[in-house]
């Protein structure tokens, strides 16, 4: 498999990167994109990883805003750092100079076998693409985002954060045709994880990111916190894991409170997939098992 991952840089994105490591996925490359919070903490936050956990794919600098509009991190629910902790944060290391995504992107493309994207942030490196080299996509198998919402949102009352952070990257994405499998929010809704389900984990960074993730649910008076990025991993090293089904997805960008609301008809002509089905205990397994043979190396 030859995979391309792009992404924001938050805690659960880090995760997902452990679950592709434990299942034995190489990763050709990394983009990074403003999100969670803004490129520069990305980065940092990326370096840090890198530092501690020792991951060998190469990263790459994507933008630092949005299309069209200033961007909105989502650092007052996530915090400066764009991931919180109960104690210790990844390490503030020195970065290196490193090339921009798109053309690295682009080069990954010419490249020989199969290229499948996972996007686990907001899609504005992957719709700068299309506008710059779309014969280049066509290569690609299969878009797989976490994003998108086919209820509530969770970053406004009607918008996923990731289709809210640039909706116009969406529809970019949606009108050049990409593969898109869709793994939103109602489906992430099904997979939780409580104090009881929290592994003993001897890296002791690790341990306070995961309390500092599940807190989030328990400062709000809840008991589980809902998993996201690592389940649209599990879409690509399982994807037998996840019941997908052919919709047609559109996005609301217009200026309004509206903005990022994603719509999903399946009575009209398919433009994409998105995950309806999971098995929410196997998926836990394998996303606690990816902690968990963290130590061991």
């Amino acid at each position: 498999m030859g995979l391309w991952v792009d992404t924001d840089f938050g805690f659960d994105d880090l995760w997902a990167l452990l679950v592709l490591e434990a299942e034995g996925v190489a990763i050709d490359g990394v983009s990074l994109v403003a999100g969670n919070s803004q490129l520069e903490q990305v980065c940092a936050n990326a370096f840090g990883a890198i530092h501690h956990f020792g991951f060998s794919w190469p990263i790459y600098k994507g933008e630092d805003g949005p299309l069209y509009h200033p961007l909105e991190t989502a650092e007052r629910i996530l915090g400066p750092k764009g991931m919180r902790s109960r104690g210790q944060f990844l390490p503030l290391v020195p970065g290196l100079p490193v090339r921009g995504a798109l053309p690295a992107l682009a080069s990954w493309l010419d490249s020989e076998g199969p290229k499948d994207v996972l996007a686990i942030g907001p899609l504005t490196n992957l719709a700068l693409a299309y506008h710059s080299f779309p014969d280049k996509l066509q290569r690609l198998r299969t878009l797989t985002w976490m994003g998108g919402s086919r209820a509530r949102g969770n970053h406004t009352e009607y918008a996923e954060y990731n289709a809210f952070a640039d909706a116009d990257a969406l529809a970019t994405v949606i009108q050049h045709g990409a593969p898109l499998r869709i793994v939103d929010l109602e489906l992430c809704r099904q997979v939780t994880f409580g104090p009881a389900d929290v592994p003993n984990l001897e890296d002791g960074l690790l341990a306070d990111l995961l309390g500092g993730y599940l807190d989030i649910a328990l400062s709000r008076g809840r008991g589980r916190m809902a998993i996201y990025d690592p389940i649209a991993a599990l879409a690509v090293v399982q994807p037998s894991q996840i019941k997908f089904e052919r919709v047609n997805l559109s996005v609301h960008t217009e200026n309004d409170s509206r903005y990022g609301k994603t719509e999903f008809n399946f009575g009209q002509q398919a433009n994409s997939s998105i995950g309806t089905g999971i098995e929410p205990k196997i998926a836990l397994q394998v996303f606690m098992k990816a902690l968990e043979q963290r130590q061991k190396q």
